[in-house]
Formats: structure tokens, sequence, C-alpha cells
């Protein structure tokens, strides 16, 4: 009989932290191997979050083939960073994704009001000369 360190051995590898996943290659299209390995997670995991995280969306070519772009495979990275290390679950990390993007909008539109505003004091300035 096989000890219960020896029998558990091959179920589960470790997952590699994120500071040891290995760099993003300059490409503009990954495949859903490539980003597994990249990310360190399974393609059926990938498969899953595809599911559970609106915002991971890969360009769908011929035959379904799953094509990621650059920001997806940090999507997945951060994804993975969240559940894997920082214990969020699969609910708390949509939610956390989803306010960090609506934070970066408000940061955007305050950003365009305040440029809208120097340009019309401008004009007003202008105007009154």
């Amino acid at each position: 009989m096989l000890e219960p360190s020896l029998a558990s051995e091959g179920r589960r590898q470790a997952r590699p932290a994120a500071a040891e996943l290995p760099p993003i290659p300059a490409k503009r299209y990954f495949t859903i191997g490539e980003v597994a390995e990249l990310c360190g997670v399974k393609p059926h995991v990938l498969r899953y979050w595809e599911q559970e995280f609106p915002q991971l969306r890969p360009v769908k070519r011929r035959g379904n083939r799953r094509y990621y772009q650059h920001q997806d495979v940090l999507l997945v990275r951060q994804i993975r960073t969240l559940l894997y290390e920082q214990g969020y679950t699969i609910s708390g990390a949509r939610q956390r994704l989803a306010g960090e993007a609506a934070e970066a909008e408000g940061l955007q539109r305050r950003e365009v009001i305040r440029q809208l505003r120097a340009e019309l004091e401008d004009i007003l300035a202008i105007l009154k000369d």
C-alpha cells in the first residue's frame, strides 16, 4: 500500500505564484493553451472563467477557436491572483473587477469634464476680450 503522501502526489500540482509566472510574449493573439501556460491554470478553468467573468471575452474565430489578446492575458492573471492568492470567491472577484472598471470609468469622465471646463473658460476669456 502506498503512503498517503505518495498517493496524492500525482493528483494536484502546486500552482506557481504570480511572481513565478513567465513573461507575456509580444504577440497579438494567444491560443487557450498558451494562455493556460502563461497564467498557470488549465484550459477548462479558462473556459469556466469566461462564463463567470463578463470582462473576459476572447475573440472566437473559425470552429469556435478562442484567441486571447494581451489585455485578456493580464485579466486572467488578475482573476487568478484574486482567486488563488487573495482568497476571493468567484462572486467576490467579479464584484472587485466590476468596481475597478467603474472606478476607472469615473476617473476618465472626471478628466474629460476637467478638460472641457478648461476649454470653456478659455473661450469665455476670448469672448470677454
